[in-house]
């Protein structure tokens, strides 16, 4: 346990590594952190200092893909941001939003996810109803087609598998595209999911390839961002509030406030993302000045004075400006496993304990 600032974190020593089966619940709502990396972690989607070739694009294909995943899995993407040789996505599960599908519903995604056909483009062809039966007529692998469908690792197996595929066939080669399977970090409470989104979306910024988070490209804040920017073309606040939530770049992703001033945008269904909860409890405009004040601060490396209208907001999160610039210079090493409050951290390590000691006395 290491001591800062009157802020205590948990690291390794204090956490141990969990195994997966521990980490992931069904029937849970959760919150997780992502990170893949290209196989040692060379440049295979921006320039390969080896040969000089140029596979920016790919990170476009990444991008695309996420979005795609978005309007198909009962799963939240709250935030990306995809490097040359590396991606995190910010992901929540959603079970109670699979539950609420039909059999129907339920065949004609995974049919999307795998289908036995496709259009000369690559895109899945339209089933037939007897190819739809084919799934819904099998009770046990519906249901399991079910949970997979708000499980991450099937997630980003959909993610990861795919873009190694194509740029194997690119590069008419075969092996491991991706370094080991997937990193998955939760994070246990608002204090994490707001220190992890910022994370992510600076990484641009950390890494020295972008100065701000609208030139940080292949970012969800860059998306934002661009929708936002439309948004003040309009002139009345539902109009506006419309592009903001549903916005032509940024609709899959989860809208950043959990209370919108006006809950009629709210309502309306997309068929982009698995549902339109929020993230956090504050709106997209203090999101991003709270970002842009943070990713100042990461450049100068000091830490200035913060703007008043962003102490509420840490303070809800029972953190300092001090703590707060920290945590998103430094979220992968103060929290290499789970990510909370120690308060938070600390229950669930009793839990797991007694977890433990109930099964080992069993």
């Amino acid at each position: 346990i290491q001591a800062w600032g009157g802020f205590k974190f948990l690291g390794v020593m204090a956490m141990p590594r969990v195994n997966r089966r521990e980490i992931f619940a069904d029937d849970e709502i959760q919150v997780f952190h992502l990170i893949n990396r290209c196989v040692r972690r060379t440049f295979l989607c921006g320039i390969d200092e080896s040969t000089g070739r140029d596979f920016s694009h790919r990170k476009d294909w990444i991008r695309d893909r996420l979005e795609v995943l978005a309007g198909i899995f009962a799963i939240d993407v709250m935030g990306f941001a995809v490097l040359s040789n590396h991606m995190h996505v910010v992901a929540r599960t959603r079970p109670d939003v699979v539950k609420t599908w039909s059999d129907d519903e339920i065949a004609v995604r995974w049919w999307n996810l795998f289908p036995q056909r496709r259009e000369k483009d690559g895109s899945p062809a339209e089933p037939t109803e007897f190819e739809l039966n084919h799934i819904r007529n099998d009770a046990s692998g519906l249901k399991e087609k079910r949970k997979r469908l708000s499980n991450v690792s099937w997630f980003m197996k959909c993610l990861s598998e795919p873009i190694a595929k194509r740029g194997n066939r690119e590069e008419e080669v075969t092996g491991h595209f991706w370094e080991t399977r997937f990193r998955v970090q939760p994070l246990l409470d608002e204090m994490a999911i707001a220190a992890c989104m910022a994370y992510v979306d600076l990484n641009p910024i950390r890494a020295g390839i972008a100065k701000t988070p609208e030139s940080s490209d292949f970012t969800s804040v860059q998306e934002r961002i661009i929708d936002r920017q439309a948004a003040a073309e309009v002139s009345t606040p539902e109009a506006k509030d419309q592009r903001v939530e549903h916005g032509e770049c940024a609709g899959w992703l989860s809208p950043v406030d959990l209370d919108p001033p006006r809950k009629k945008v709210r309502e309306k269904q997309s068929s982009r993302r698995a549902s339109n909860k929020g993230c956090l409890q504050m709106t997209l405009d203090q999101y991003l000045k709270l970002l842009d004040w943070t990713g100042r601060q990461l450049r100068r490396d000091k830490a200035g004075r913060i703007p008043s209208e962003f102490a509420p907001i840490l303070e809800r999160l029972d953190c300092s400006a001090e703590t707060w610039l920290d945590l998103v210079k430094n979220f992968r090493k103060r929290f290499r496993t789970e990510a909370g409050h120690p308060s938070t951290l600390q229950g669930v390590s009793s839990l797991r304990r007694s977890c433990r000691h109930a099964n080992s006395s069993a």
